[in-house]
């Protein structure tokens, strides 16, 4: 039997309405005939007649009504698509693996496209690769876009076919899982200009400090050092000004800078070249003046900024100066410090910090002291002199050390066994942990990252903390420290902590094997006094020397054997010269105890070859590859170990890599030096 189209619901019941009154109407009709049958009989006749006419209307007019309804909504599908096709958000409609199936106008203009374009929205948009597209897991996704010039919201929505055809006769989707994805593209350049411009605007404050004021003005003849003054000064607000910002003078050697953020842009792009700008300052002074710039950005408040800003200033002058130091709530910035560090004459800072460290020891009841992890000569020797100093002062200390390196077991054996030292002088890092507490202070050595100390979970136990080091500070840090005494000049620790012995307590005495654990300390990261070594180098190894170091006992103890000497001569000479100044070499001594003390010393080797600015030398242990680089006065290796994830100093730095091979960590090496010359950075 033929199925036909038919009504149903509201409009149904509204065209059989006069058929549904008829009925009503036979009632009454009824009604009157009770009381009238003349009346009844009439009113039967008017009652048939309408009848007739209804019913003839009903008839006629139903398919009149369906054609009409069915045009209707055919014409209401035509005005949504052209709706939708003239609509002037971008729209388009993609398959489940993204390829575009429809696009209206608006999209057809900002893709440059005709209607038709059937490939896959990955070759517009590079960014939305088929993993990002959505889902039926994940039913949306919105992603910031780039096209030509203009930026775009793109927010793309998952339609599910088998939802829209679950009623359909026509298609069956039980076992279908495919899907659509709306794409809208909401264009924001305007508002990111718009943001962008208010960004500029914001407020960045600086600071900025002489590094060696004193030292400049002392090799100057005294009638002309307010020249010197006014010239820098001028220098400095004039190179302020030229970028629209105010320069207040706040001491004879520091200012504050307010800055726009915009301008703090071109700062980068012309690499803080006012710090090269004031080195040329010149009315007769021996001593070029440098200066350290800190700057705050991005800070929720002003008072933020300028918070950022003394701890970058901080940053600046912790590691040696000469540099420019951006910090914001996310990332810490570095730019300059190619200038050798400037040795203090003065010990005044380091008398006061004894002090400092006297009143901490002595408010306390057990002593602490760690340096690095794999620790070295430098480092065991100066926790050493923590050791004497905590014990004159009558108190309890414990050295933290975990592994014994064979570059060090001469020194820890001095120890071992000796009557005259406790047991528990030196102790595991699990032992540590159990007897730190409120009453204990932690003294850190040689070291200024928590993450390379010898137990960084230490530090979380301790309340009372004490830095002492002679490296440059990185973004990592140790937070909260009680006492922070951080001389990047110093040639060692080892060499600070001399200075701090003899400020501590009055006239000192140390034992032979404390002054030659120290003086090992002195020697070995000088390279036998010729690297960074100062003034004050001397005096701390003259201060050991009088209290017992023996230098040919030292000598003795850190003789190499043959294996080790040929792995060193190997090294250097299988390096291979790149770029004409830089030496890069690989040294194979897996099979020896310290292979990466000896990757060191070939490092200290080949700067040795005339014309070699800079080494580097890659050793392969324990699954990491060590890169030691050395340089004499041209190039600045700590920025390059930085930019490698290492640290250290302008001439001693290093750097570990993990999940690499040898070839990749060399290409890595050799990739930072091109950028790093190409950018003018060395």
């Amino acid at each position: 039997m033929k199925k036909r189209i038919r009504l149903k619901g509201r409009i149904k019941t509204y065209i059989q309405l006069g058929i549904y009154l008829g009925v009503l109407l036979c009632a009454v009709d009824a009604a009157v005939s009770v009381i009238d049958y003349r009346a009844g009989l009439l009113l039967g006749f008017y009652t048939v007649f309408y009848f007739i006419v209804m019913i003839s209307l009903y008839f006629y007019n139903k398919p009149i009504i369906m054609n009409e309804l069915i045009s209707f909504a055919t014409e209401y599908g035509q005005i949504q698509r052209k709706i939708l096709r003239n609509m002037e958000l971008p729209y388009a409609l993609l398959d489940d693996s993204g390829k575009v199936i429809w696009t209206n106008v608006a999209f057809e203009t900002v893709i440059h496209h005709p209607k038709g374009y059937s490939k896959s929205i990955t070759g517009i948009f590079p960014m939305l690769t088929k993993e990002k597209l959505p889902n039926r897991e994940m039913m949306e996704a919105q992603y910031d876009l780039e096209f030509e010039e203009s930026e775009y919201s793109a927010k793309l929505k998952t339609i599910l076919v088998d939802e829209l055809a679950e009623h359909s006769d026509i298609i069956d989707t039980e076992e279908y899982e495919g899907y659509l994805i709306a794409m809208y593209l909401f264009d924001q350049t305007a508002l990111h200009i718009a943001l962008r411009e208010v960004d500029d605007q914001s407020l960045a404050v600086g600071m900025i400090y002489l590094d060696n004021y004193e030292e400049a003005l002392d090799s100057v003849e005294e009638v002309r050092r307010s020249l010197l003054t006014a010239l820098i000064d001028r220098k400095v607000n004039k190179y302020i000004s030229s970028l629209d910002g105010i320069s207040k003078k706040l001491e004879k050697d520091k200012y504050l800078v307010i800055l726009r953020k915009k301008a703090i842009s071109q700062l980068r792009e012309n690499r803080f070249d006012l710090l090269e700008e004031v080195k040329t300052v010149n009315i007769g002074n021996e001593m070029a003046v440098t200066m350290s710039i800190g700057v705050g950005l991005d800070g929720l408040t002003y008072a933020q900024n300028y918070e950022f800003a003394r701890n970058a200033i901080d940053l600046a002058l912790g590691r040696g100066g000469d540099q420019a130091v951006i910090k914001t709530p996310d990332s810490v910035t570095y730019f300059g410090g190619k200038s050798q560090q400037v040795e203090k004459n003065t010990r005044v800072k380091a008398r006061v910090k004894a002090q400092a460290l006297r009143e901490i020891i002595t408010s306390k009841d057990r002593v602490l002291v760690m340096g690095h992890h794999m620790p070295d000569s430098d480092s065991f020797g100066s926790t050493v002199g923590i050791y004497r100093i905590a014990t004159t002062l009558g108190r309890k200390c414990h050295i933290v050390l975990d592994e014994v390196p064979t570059a060090i077991q001469p020194l820890v054996d001095l120890f071992k066994n000796n009557p005259e030292y406790e047991e528990d002088m030196i102790i595991k890092s699990q032992q540590a942990l159990e007897i730190a507490g409120s009453n204990a202070v932690l003294v850190v050595v040689d070291v200024n990252k928590p993450s390379i100390t010898e137990c960084p979970e230490l530090l979380r136990y301790c309340k009372s903390i004490v830095v002492l080091d002679h490296h440059r500070q990185g973004t990592e840090t140790i937070e909260n420290a009680t006492l922070s005494y951080v001389e990047p000049y110093a040639s060692s620790a080892c060499e600070m902590i001399s200075e701090i012995l003899q400020y501590t307590y009055d006239n000192i005495k140390i034992r032979s094997e404390e002054a030659d654990c120290m003086y090992s300390g002195i020697m070995i990261d000088t390279n036998n006094f010729t690297t960074k070594t100062g003034v004050r180098t001397f005096e701390a190894a003259a201060f050991l020397r009088r209290n017992g170091a023996d230098v040919t006992r030292v000598r003795k103890m850190f003789r190499e054997d043959a294996q080790e000497y040929k792995a060193r001569a190997d090294a250097v000479s299988q390096a291979e010269i790149y770029r004409q100044y830089f030496a890069i070499s690989v040294c194979m001594a897996e099979d020896l105890p310290s292979p990466t003390v000896i990757g060191a010393q070939a490092a200290n080797e080949l700067l040795n070859i005339r014309g070699i600015k800079a080494s580097f030398v890659l050793t392969d242990y324990n699954g990491k590859i060590y890169v030691s680089a050395r340089s004499i006065d041209e190039v600045n290796v700590q920025i390059i170990m930085e930019r490698l994830g290492g640290g250290g100093h302008l001439n001693t730095a290093a750097c570990q890599m993990e999940g690499v091979g040898i070839a990749e960590a060399i290409g890595a090496v050799k990739r930072t030096l091109d950028d790093m010359l190409e950018k003018g950075e060395i």
